[in-house]
């Protein structure tokens, strides 16, 4: 099960699958663009990068147009920055071009650490196609992050069409080796639900949220516990809720009408959508406030709905709640 705040299907990744078609058609555009200007595409040369403002155009933005771009927000006093930066090294050169580490360090690039919204340290965002897509906070368990990179890495492949180079007789070639031996590793026994789970997550991808949400519905039939289906589920109504929204006619509403509860709970949605986490919680925390009866329980039930979306162990979501908690009692 993917931890619930590293999913690449998770919130963080919602803005990432509306605006897909956009980010693979710039991503072709700059390919093309750079072929005809004979300018070699920027590979994975140099699977870790050291980046600042000045460079970040180039290294990180034009990169990321033909290789997934994994990027470390660090500081030297940053004890957790000091465990996950050389894990993610050491796994830069595993998947051996795959994707390029870009590390930037938080005290020299203040205004990249400010225009990511990054909140806490060590924080890691990929861009693939020029689109940025936060990933996780804080230190990790090394299986959970390759399980990240291998989830950004098939989105970068079939959102985006962007595929990094593997370098060849790398560590990338590992496991066919080890094959090849006899060595192979023994797989992990498949879960009652995992090949359930695969084809939601697969419909949800494609953009099927009808089978995407019926999919989830028919595993928490089965086991209504099963949290991964529950935050399955919560992510496809999400997006089903702004299919063919008019975002700025939506927010224009909200704001001729603030005492309109739906209104507010649709800009929300939006919000959330867009990566705009700490908004979506903060509109619905004051609608909350302002309000009784059913609209307050209406702005409430959908406040905790998005939190399910991006996962109860984010600490934006520790703080939303300690926010809803204030307003209530």
């Amino acid at each position: 099960m993917q931890p619930r705040n590293m999913s690449m299907s998770g919130a963080v990744d919602l803005a990432a699958v509306k605006a897909a078609a956009e980010a693979k058609e710039k991503a072709e555009a700059a390919r093309a663009q750079a072929a005809r200007d004979g300018v070699p595409a920027p590979g994975a040369g140099g699977l870790v990068i050291d980046v600042d403002e000045a460079g970040f155009q180039q290294d990180v933005l034009e990169r990321s147009t033909a290789v997934p771009v994994v990027i470390d927000f660090w500081a030297e006093w940053c004890q957790p920055c000091k465990q996950l930066g050389p894990l993610l090294e050491r796994l830069a050169q595993d998947y051996a071009g795959r994707f390029v580490l870009a590390k930037i360090d938080v005290d020299a690039n203040q205004m990249l650490f400010q225009q990511f919204g990054v909140q806490s340290i060590p924080a890691v965002f990929a861009v693939v196609g020029g689109q940025a897509i936060p990933l996780f906070q804080g230190a990790a368990p090394e299986p959970q992050i390759r399980q990240v990179l291998d989830e950004l890495i098939k989105v970068a492949e079939q959102q985006f069409g962007i595929v990094g180079q593997p370098v060849a007789g790398d560590a990338a070639d590992a496991p066919e080796a080890e094959a090849a031996d006899g060595l192979q590793a023994p797989e992990e026994p498949a879960g009652p639900y995992d090949s359930a789970l695969a084809a939601a997550g697969d419909a949800l991808d494609r953009g099927d949220l009808g089978g995407a949400i019926q999919a989830y519905q028919n595993v928490l039939s089965d086991d209504p516990g099963n949290v991964e289906a529950k935050l399955g589920l919560a992510q496809a109504e999400l997006l089903r809720r702004v299919e063919g929204l008019d975002a700025a006619a939506v927010r224009k509403e909200a704001a001729d009408a603030p005492t309109d509860v739906q209104a507010q709970i649709r800009v929300a949605d939006l919000d959330l959508v867009g990566g705009h986490v700490e908004d979506a919680f903060g509109r619905l925390v004051d609608t909350v406030a302002r309000t009784a009866g059913e609209d307050r329980q209406a702005a409430r039930v959908r406040l905790l709905e998005l939190f399910e979306v991006v996962g109860g162990d984010d600490p934006r979501v520790v703080a939303g709640r300690q926010a809803l908690a204030r307003v209530l009692f």
